[in-house]
């Protein structure tokens, strides 16, 4: 019996509240919810739901004055990107012939308020089926003699019963505009010939070259002096050194941590002090000064030289292995005082009395590690493992601060923005863009394959996590 008064309760709830579709607003609906289709708000002005159905009039009427005015035209020209780009005439002025430049077509803002105008269609066909059906929703609950909702009722209800949306709103909003919409842009200008020589508006147009720069990126002819061969190289190192900067600065920080909290240290807050100063210097100033120690001129040099140790200075940039190492272990330095602030939380939260059991069955403090503290670290820490890794996958301030991506590679030469051995993707994509050509294009090619491969690396690793899938076990 308790069964069948819950269902029965959901469906009359189901019958009442805003479970209609607009399709079935639309076969079902009366004179006045069929004609919501045509004017918004209307079925809600008849049931005397004003506001509401002012706000949906208002809508479609600024929705039809944009379309007429400024939509049309950017969807219009959407497909060529323009038409008439620059034009250059001369013309006499003060009895001088000079050359005047008209400019035409914006190539960039036609993409830029084409992509717009599609998202506000979307946004227009959503409200579009949410009058519909709150029409219809009104006409049911008069129809069984229920009350309709007024304006203040809707604000009551945004504030309590469903003040989740209100609070998601502006996240929503926040995400389409600032994150989904420059992504989509990214996107569509991996399409098009969009660089230096073209950049839609003061030199000429740029057009769309469907997967051209895709077959670009991806051709293997040429190896290693391609871009497909650079990529590649590129890729490789990438992975190299999420993983070492990844993993060196979390075993070293959980050692760092462990040596400071350990029974015996003293002055454990002035040795915490130390390691968190890193922190407190702005890595802009710390990596250019390190920077500049290895030169071959720098501090480190001199007191080799200064104790015979080298005869001549070494090229700690030039050289390709060199770097890449000096990166890395600098990246250390970096990394170990944030795994010692995290390390030493989660150290603190290790319940005593598992060790104590440990010890009075005999077990060593490497034992104790390897049992206790490492698989406790282990669960805790794993998302931030991968939030780590992915992060020193576009780790673009210790490369470009340290190295610039350097020695340069001249084994892929061909490739745009001259390609160097400490080069990240990241950095590679920021040296296609501030380059000479400024290929945006290839530069969005880049982009989108750096997201594919983070993304499906995140999305691999994070479903197999152990915290992921078993929460309450460290409870």
């Amino acid at each position: 019996m308790g069964i069948g008064k819950k269902a029965g309760a959901k469906n009359s709830y189901k019958e009442l509240f805003h479970e209609a579709n607009f399709a079935e607003a639309l076969i079902k609906g009366d004179i006045w919810t069929k004609l919501s289709a045509l004017i918004m708000g209307l079925g809600c002005f008849v049931r005397g739901q004003i506001i509401r159905g002012f706000v949906f009039l208002a809508f479609e009427a600024l929705f039809i004055w944009y379309m007429l005015f400024h939509g049309a035209y950017w969807l219009s020209m959407l497909p060529s990107l323009g038409k008439v780009g620059p034009t250059k005439e001369l013309v006499t002025k003060l009895g001088r012939t000079v050359e005047q430049v008209t400019y035409n077509d914006n190539s960039f803002k036609i993409l830029l308020y084409g992509i717009l105008t599609i998202f506000l269609i979307v946004a227009f066909c959503i409200t579009w089926a949410t009058n519909l059906k709150m029409a219809y929703d009104a006409q049911l609950k008069k129809a069984q003699g229920k009350k309709v909702n007024k304006f203040k009722d809707d604000l009551h209800s945004l504030v309590d019963e469903q003040f989740y949306k209100t609070l998601l709103s502006i996240p929503v909003i926040g995400i389409t505009v600032f994150t989904f919409l420059p992504i989509v842009f990214m996107i569509l200008v991996a399409f098009t010939n969009y660089d230096g020589a073209h950049d839609g508006y003061i030199t000429s147009l740029f057009k769309w070259v469907g997967f051209q720069n895709f077959k670009t990126m991806f051709t293997t002819t040429g190896g290693s002096n391609s871009y497909f061969g650079a990529f590649m190289g590129i890729l490789g190192w990438t992975i190299v050194w999420a993983i070492f900067a990844t993993f060196s600065n979390y075993i070293l920080g959980i050692l760092v941590a462990l040596l400071i909290n350990k029974k015996g240290i003293k002055f454990k807050k002035l040795w915490r002090t130390i390691l968190v100063m890193t922190i407190a210097i702005p890595q802009f100033i710390s990596l250019l000064y390190v920077a500049k120690l290895f030169d071959t001129n720098g501090l480190v040099n001199a007191m080799l030289l200064n104790w015979h140790w080298i005869k001549a200075p070494i090229d700690f940039w030039g050289t390709p292995l060199t770097a890449r190492i000096l990166v890395i272990v600098i990246n250390i330095w970096i990394g170990i005082p944030y795994l010692m602030l995290i390390a030493t939380g989660i150290l603190m939260n290790i319940p005593a009395d598992l060790y104590e059991a440990s010890k009075i069955d005999g077990a060593s403090p490497f034992q104790q590690f390897r049992y206790i503290t490492m698989p406790y670290m282990l669960f805790v820490t794993a998302p931030y493992l991968l939030t780590s890794f992915t992060g020193n996958m576009n780790n673009f301030n210790v490369i470009y601060l340290l190295s610039g991506g350097g020695p340069l590679n001249v084994k892929a030469s061909t490739a745009a923005g001259g390609v160097g051995y400490t080069d990240l993707l990241i950095t590679w994509l920021f040296k296609i863009t501030t380059g000479t050509d400024s290929l945006y294009y290839m530069a969005s090619v880049i982009g989108i394959a750096i997201f594919a491969i983070v993304a499906t690396l995140t999305l691999l690793v994070y479903n197999r996590l152990g915290s992921n899938k078993n929460e309450g076990d460290m409870a």
